[in-house]
């Protein structure tokens, strides 16, 4: 009779088991085919491993960017280096094709590619663009313009306006307005129906419509010098605007300045700025998990320093950082992922994946071929 009885047991729990491994199998298969709604790119322009780490052990396990379920580490050289600049690296992420350091949304032969908020303006999304440098600095220059010099930051100023982009936040407001062109691009934004902001008050008492805020002349200050919460209450305005597109939308996000901090080799700049740029972070992943059709992407363009953190420095809490070059690494880079699609992240891939994923989760290359036929 025990013995009947354990068998029938037995049968029981195999077969519960065989449900729930067939329901988890299912659940990872819907997983697999979900698409997101909204892509929220987050870039911690020169933010290695040892960058993260460092303000990892100083937040004492209090980084959002870490809780992301799905990991991939980044390969970032460029067509003509082994180490990359910001531009080359930011055309490969919004573009998807390896180009000459120092070009911006082209290839080699100068050739113009389209980016992925290029794309999702075509197929109707709403599109975003915040950074703690000018707006017309490398990386973010790289999703809206195409120019064989990074340092055309005038001409990037006035490709903006060959765009529809709804809501850009940062500084550069001189690259519009004192131009060596004569040329007043602010007019141009508000015939535009731009709400032009100049502050921060200014930009979050602005509640529907398209907006440019352009909150310092040239680039943002340091987090230590008082630019206070301006990223991540800009990643928030703009996630505010952008998300009453019922197509969706594209935003980037970009902390540039840990990248300044590594040219300085200075480790408590390089921490200040992961920190707030994790702030920001932690904007974007509390709307996934509130929206649950947005996947949110946090990575680098590259490693800037050469950083390393010895063990004996770690354990106090206070890191003492050692530079190993005053630029550029050819270190591959941390991405972390959360949301629908987070799982097509996974391995050593190469930095124009990032692009060519984001394209295919929000199905553009489906509708591409619609569009042919």
């Amino acid at each position: 009779m025990k013995r009947n009885i354990f068998f029938i047991i037995l049968t029981i729990l195999l077969t519960n088991f065989s449900a729930y491994a067939q329901n988890r199998k299912a659940d990872r298969n819907s997983e697999k085919r979900s698409q997101p709604k909204n892509i929220i790119l987050l870039i911690g322009d020169g933010m290695g491993l040892s960058q993260m780490y460092a303000a990892y052990t100083v937040t004492r396990d209090n980084l959002h960017m870490t809780r992301c379920p799905n990991i991939a580490l980044v390969k970032t050289f460029s067509d003509s280096d082994y180490i990359t600049d910001s531009a080359a690296a930011g055309t490969a992420i919004a573009t998807g094709h390896k180009t000459t350091n120092g070009f911006i949304g082209m290839l080699p032969d100068k050739t113009r590619v389209p980016s992925i908020l290029k794309y999702a303006e075509d197929f109707g999304l709403a599109t975003g663009l915040v950074s703690t440098s000018a707006i017309t600095h490398a990386t973010p220059a790289s999703f809206i313009s195409c120019v064989e010099n990074r340092n055309m930051t005038e001409e990037i100023a006035r490709q903006f306006l060959y765009t529809d982009i709804e809501v850009f936040i940062g500084g550069g407001y001189d690259n519009f307005s004192k131009r060596a062109d004569g040329l007043n691009l602010i007019d141009s934004l508000m015939a535009r129906k731009y709400n032009v902001a100049r502050t921060i008050p200014e930009m979050m008492a602005v509640n529907g419509g398209k907006m440019a805020a352009l909150l310092y002349p040239n680039h943002a200050p340091k987090f230590s010098e008082g630019r206070g919460d301006m990223l991540s209450l800009s990643t928030a305005k703009a996630i505010d605007l952008l998300s009453t597109d019922e197509n969706g939308f594209f935003l980037m996000v970009e902390g540039s300045q840990i990248d300044w901090g590594g040219h300085d080799n200075d480790l408590g700049y390089v921490i200040n700025e992961t920190i707030d740029f994790d702030k920001a972070c932690s904007v974007a992943l509390e709307f996934a998990e509130r929206n649950k059709e947005t996947l949110v992407i946090i990575t680098a363009d590259h490693e800037t320093g050469g950083l390393s953190l010895p063990v004996e420095e770690l354990v106090s809490g206070s890191p003492v950082g050692k530079f190993t070059t005053g630029d550029h690494s050819a270190i591959p880079v941390p991405l972390y992922a959360k949301g629908p699609g987070s799982d097509q992240f996974f391995g050593l891939i190469d930095n124009t994946d990032i692009f060519k994923t984001m394209y295919h989760l929000f199905g553009f290359d489906v509708l591409e071929k619609g569009l042919k036929r």
